[in-house]
């Protein structure tokens, strides 16, 4: 079956390489929607949503024996959800709410497929890491956001860039935090036949 990737991130894509999946990136352009609240629900929500776009495009173009993979990350902290920094104000902002404890990242991850006159079927999971962070002063938050590093990732900062300088510890799925937690998704995927690791 040909593995699609409903999503342009690099490091998504990086981490699907890494684990030795073939794939297609095929990003999805669907206007997100939010009905949900609680972060675990949000990110299923909106990776089920961009899945559906894909697949409904590879269908409408006759393609048959897929599997599509969508995906969205957040970050949440003391009870509020950050996505992607709006501008470097908005990234500073998200990034002294990280300081003094610890937040959780949240991946959902939708797995879509369609086998020759079958319908489509789906398969919705998400993830949580939890990352504590050493306390930044104002210049390192600065600097740091000057860096441009923060300003397309969920929370204002990426684990395996500059930022891994200021990473006290996590307790979960490191991948996750990157943008996808790949050991869990191949695991769905054998686990229907889909891939052979």
């Amino acid at each position: 079956m040909k593995i699609y990737l409903a999503s342009a991130s690099p490091r998504r894509k990086e981490l699907l390489k890494q684990v030795g999946i073939s794939f297609k990136v095929v990003p999805s352009t669907v206007e997100e929607k939010i009905t949900k609240t609680r972060p675990d629900e949000v990110v299923e929500e909106l990776s089920y949503q961009k899945a559906v776009d894909v697949c409904g495009k590879l269908a409408e173009e006759g393609k048959e024996d897929f599997v599509v993979i969508g995906a969205d990350t957040v970050v949440s902290a003391w009870g509020k959800i950050l996505g992607k920094p709006a501008d470097k104000t908005d990234a500073a902002r998200m990034l002294k709410e990280l300081q003094g404890g610890s937040h959780q990242v949240y991946t959902g991850v939708t797995i879509a497929w369609k086998y020759k006159d079958m319908q489509p079927m789906f398969a919705t999971f998400s993830e949580c890491t939890d990352v504590t962070m050493y306390a930044m002063t104002d210049e390192e938050i600065q600097r740091y956001v000057d860096s441009g590093e923060p300003m397309d990732k969920a929370g204002a900062y990426a684990i395996q860039g500059i930022c891994a300088a200021h990473i006290q510890g996590i307790c979960g799925d490191y991948n996750n935090v990157v943008g996808l937690p790949v050991g869990r998704l191949c695991q769905e995927l054998k686990r229907r036949g889909m891939w052979e690791g």
